[in-house]
């Protein structure tokens, strides 16, 4: 029984790396964001099989795109405490296996969305990858800006799901991409003074490692917090969603903000651990009030 064990044991840990590389759990934020898109869209509905057809294509796109993404940052990785012990720093994943990884995802999401769907939405979520991994990833040993530039491939799931049901990418669908990409700034600036020495010492030029004292990580914080909440209540005045929306996108964009001007105010890690538990809780939220309120 041992004997048979430890190939079992080795092959389902082998497995586990591969699951890790497309990091599943972060990626349900993208199919769920995704799924709002096409539920908000004014359109015919593509039926369930097709459904679920775009939103695990997307899934699997946005997979692939955290495989190559590890691929081409392994080396910082192999740095900073809390991912050194990913696959690849770790050497139990070979980059070639991400590389080969990453495309057979890739490929089969573009693949089943088109499929499901039409091109128009595979084509948002291509150049959602290109944009993350052409883009994005080599800016962040660069500058402090591929936030901002980051923020932009991780709010096109929405319009995927939009494009996916009318083949057209309107201002609505747009609104909703502006409320994604608002949300991510404070999120992600969070995540950065939480961890800014482990970014420090990969070398990251992240903007609470270029200006320790936090007053800019802070302070933009709270202007994309202050600009998220009149964008967020655009939907009823777009006639996408009501006034029960309109109240609750009021009082959770004005608690978000309390949060980010609390961290402006203290810029302790705890009150940064806030606005990143505030976030969480934000969007989701969001989302599920716009569609209810829709229904």
């Amino acid at each position: 029984m041992r004997v048979e064990a430890a190939p079992l044991t080795a092959a389902y840990s082998r497995t586990g790396d591969f699951v890790a590389l497309a990091k599943p759990r972060l990626n349900m934020l993208v199919v769920a964001s995704t799924l709002v898109g096409y539920a908000m869209a004014d359109g015919e509905a593509l039926g369930l099989l097709r459904l679920c057809g775009v939103l695990l294509g997307t899934g699997l796109v946005a997979g692939g795109a955290s495989a190559f993404n590890q691929v081409l940052e392994r080396d910082l990785d192999a740095l900073m405490r809390r991912t050194r012990r990913r696959p690849l720093p770790d050497q139990r994943v070979q980059p070639q296996e991400g590389v080969l990884f990453g495309a057979v995802l890739t490929v089969a999401g573009l693949l089943l969305i088109a499929a499901a769907s039409n091109l128009i939405a595979a084509g948002v979520a291509l150049a959602t990858l290109v944009s993350y991994i052409a883009i994005y990833t080599p800016l962040k040993r660069r500058s402090s800006f591929s936030t901002v530039i980051g923020a932009i491939p991780g709010a096109l799931p929405p319009i995927i799901g939009w494009s996916a049901v009318t083949g057209t990418m309107p201002a609505q669908a747009w609104t909703l991409f502006g409320i994604m990409f608002l949300w991510q700034l404070p999120h992600f600036l969070a995540i950065a003074w939480m961890y800014r020495e482990d970014y420090a010492r990969a070398g990251f030029p992240m903007l609470p490692v270029l200006e320790p004292d936090g007053r800019s990580t802070a302070r933009q914080s709270v202007v994309y917090a202050a600009a998220l909440v009149p964008l967020s209540l655009a939907p009823m005045l777009m006639h996408m969603a009501g006034e029960i929306y309109f109240a609750g996108a009021l009082v959770l964009g004005l608690a978000f903000l309390g949060l980010t001007l609390r961290f402006a105010r203290t810029r302790a890690v705890r009150d940064a651990r806030q606005v990143f538990f505030g976030s969480i809780i934000y969007l989701p939220v969001l989302w599920i009030l716009m569609i209810v309120d829709k229904i």
